[in-house]
């Protein structure tokens, strides 16, 4: 029998869209069509499991998917005894409390006495504890926003991305609670060899996102200005320097992080560098 792990993945919505995209710039190859529940990879020895996000935490404890892409809030909502083995750095929100966009809102305290409802009990439970907040929790799931509107409760606490849901409803966003993002997350008890397989997906995952945060710099840079330059941009080990056809002249290039190269533009120009060019970084491999 052909060895291969389990990965469960949302079967749909952005979670799903993202996961599947990293998947395939690892060069995993699969076939997903509409309404298929199980895929396996033709290159890589891996099976997809196509549910939904809420199921992937219960998957993995049991032993159902080796492994699992799911965001944080899921994950910590349902509880499950699984590693978190890699943040993913995509399929970023914010779980925060929203009220009226009429009310006053002096601070958490607001909610003594209130009624909250949503559909993460456990993350809002374990918030209105720390702060010593009594108040009723109405669990229920999706469309948690009408909640206020139609009575049932006084605030909301719900995934928000940019917040246009909540001002469509007639809501404001007035505490941030819990930051979520994708993770991959293991079962506990996987085998040596599930193991070995599980090292060979991170390499690639590691690979893709460091050349996604990285960008490869060329520039022209006068001979005289080139040690100023190599200050600010020191590279992977070090820059690569070649002459250019007009003497004097060098284009130099590099690998940089995206951040430090903005923060450094202005000083690369006035040390004197031209023409330059910044190329993404399909992968990179440290």
């Amino acid at each position: 029998m052909e060895q291969i792990i389990r990965i469960a993945v949302q079967k749909s919505g952005r979670l799903s869209d993202d996961s599947l995209s990293l998947i395939k710039e690892c060069g995993i190859k699969f076939y997903n069509g509409t309404g298929k529940l199980k895929s396996t990879s033709t290159n890589f020895p891996v099976e997809f499991l196509f549910l939904r996000d809420d199921d992937i935490p219960g998957y993995v404890a049991d032993g159902v998917a080796d492994l699992g892409i799911v965001g944080q809030n899921e994950l910590v909502e349902k509880d499950k005894d699984v590693l978190t083995l890699k943040k993913l750095g995509f399929s970023k929100c914010r779980l925060s409390l929203a009220i009226p966009k009429g009310q006053e809102y002096p601070g958490v305290e607001y909610f003594q006495g209130k009624s909250i409802a949503t559909s993460y009990p456990k993350i809002l439970g374990d918030f209105l504890e720390s702060k010593n907040i009594q108040a009723e929790i109405h669990e229920i799931s999706g469309s948690v926003e009408i909640a206020p509107s139609i009575g049932l409760a006084e605030g909301i606490f719900d995934i928000v991305s940019s917040g246009s849901t909540l001002m469509m409803n007639g809501l404001k966003e007035v505490e941030e609670v819990f930051k979520s993002e994708a993770v991959l997350i293991g079962n506990k008890n996987l085998a040596d060899w599930k193991k070995a397989i599980l090292e060979k997906l991170l390499f690639r995952i590691n690979a893709v996102q460091t050349g996604k945060s990285n960008k490869y710099v060329l520039m022209n840079v006068p001979n005289s200005s080139i040690p100023k330059v190599i200050e600010l941009i020191p590279g992977m080990r070090s820059p690569t320097i070649l002459p250019l056809a007009q003497e004097g002249w060098s284009s130099v290039h590099s690998v940089l992080n995206e951040d430090q190269f903005w923060e450094n533009i202005e000083e690369l120009r006035a040390a004197g560098a031209e023409g330059i060019l910044v190329v993404p970084i399909e992968k990179m491999v440290l």
